[in-house]
C-alpha cells in the first residue's frame, strides 16, 4: 500500500487483509518474548490491540510487514518490560511446552526440540538482541531490520554479529541442561 490509511470501513477490511498475509509476524514474535501460552496468548491480543490502534498512523513511507514488525516488536519489548517489574518479586520456572512428536519420526521430535531451546535462548538474549535475531530468523535484509529497529544498516550488521555470537553461546550451554 501506499500512502495514508483511510478512515472508514474500509480501515477494517484493511486490517483483516494485512492480518492474514502477515499474522505469522504476529505469532513469531509473541512466541519469542513469552514463556508460557497464556502469556503468548496475552501478547498476541496486546500486538493486535496495538496494531489496529496505530493503522490510522501508518503513512505507507516503508512495507507493510515492515510497520508489522516495528510494531510488534515494540509492544513485545514494552510487555517484556512490564512483566519483569510485576514478576520481580517472585521466583519463577519456566518450562518450554515440548509438542508432541510422531512417535516413528525421531528427527521431527529433534527439530521441535532444537526450536525448542533456541526460542528459550533468544528470551535470553537482551531485548535488543532478541528482536534483531527474530528479525534476522524471518530473512529480512540488513535494510529491512534497519528500518524495523531504526538504526543503520552497517549497525544492524555489527549488532547481529554480536547477537549471533551471544545466541551460540546460549545454545552451548542449554545444549546438555537435563529436561
Amino acid at each position: 500500500m501506499t500512502g495514508p490509511v483511510p478512515q472508514n470501513h474500509e480501515h477494517e477490511a484493511l486490517f483483516k487483509c494485512w492480518l492474514a498475509q502477515h499474522s505469522g509476524l504476529v505469532f513469531k514474535v509473541a512466541r519469542a518474548f513469552s514463556r508460557s501460552d497464556a502469556d503468548r496468548a496475552d501478547l498476541v491480543q496486546d500486538i493486535l490491540v496495538q496494531l489496529w490502534l496505530s493503522l490510522p498512523r501508518f503513512e505507507g513511507k516503508s512495507r507493510v510487514s515492515t510497520w508489522i514488525y516495528r510494531v510488534a516488536l515494540n509492544t513485545a519489548l514494552a510487555w517484556r518490560r512490564s512483566e519483569t517489574k510485576r514478576h520481580a518479586t517472585h521466583a519463577m520456572e519456566f518450562c518450554i511446552e515440548e509438542l508432541p512428536a510422531p512417535p516413528d519420526d525421531a528427527l521431527a521430535a529433534e527439530r521441535e526440540e532444537t526450536v525448542a531451546r533456541l526460542y528459550a535462548a533468544i528470551r535470553q538474549l537482551p531485548e535488543a538482541e532478541a528482536a534483531l535475531v527474530l528479525l534476522h530468523l524471518d530473512d529480512l535484509s540488513y535494510r529491512e531490520m534497519a528500518a524495523v529497529l531504526g538504526i543503520s544498516e552497517s549497525n544492524v550488521g555489527v549488532r547481529l554479529h554480536r547477537a549471533r555470537k551471544s545466541l551460540g553461546q546460549l545454545m552451548k550451554e542449554n545444549a546438555y541442561e537435563p529436561r
